[in-house]
């Protein structure tokens, strides 16, 4: 039960994450004309990691919430920048190399990272250590 709730959340927070992430690739690509798609999803990955990181410390792994929070920082931004370049090289090989639908391709790449970081956050980041 403990875990339907935990995935609810992480769904939850997901989406403020990854809206947040779409929002700032669309600034980079629509208004500042940023001539590399992956790139601008590069940069506007910086910004969903950061929503992404609170939201999971403080409101869906509660029982990590007492570990120290330099320490998860640094695990979830080592996680993260690994599934960002994943996130980052897929958007570059689809839509810049490829010259494939951004959206399709920016649906895919964060289906990938939706698991590789829920796995993640869960086995290793915000476990508990108790």
């Amino acid at each position: 039960m403990l875990l339907n709730h935990e995935i609810s959340r992480y769904i939850l927070n997901g989406l403020l994450a990854t809206a947040v992430h779409y929002g700032f690739l669309n600034i980079n690509v629509a208004l500042l004309h940023f001539q590399s798609t992956g790139l601008a999803n590069g940069i506007a990955s910086i910004a969903g990691i950061t929503s992404s990181f609170i939201g999971n410390r403080y409101f869906v792994f509660h029982e990590g919430r007492a570990a120290p929070w330099k320490n998860q920082a640094i695990r979830f931004s080592a996680l993260y920048s690994a599934i960002a370049l994943l996130h980052t090289g897929f958007m570059w090989l689809w839509s810049d190399h490829l010259k494939l639908s951004l959206h399709l391709g920016f649906l895919i790449a964060t289906a990938l990272q939706f698991t590789l970081s829920f796995l993640g956050n869960r086995l290793y980041i915000f476990k508990n250590e108790t």
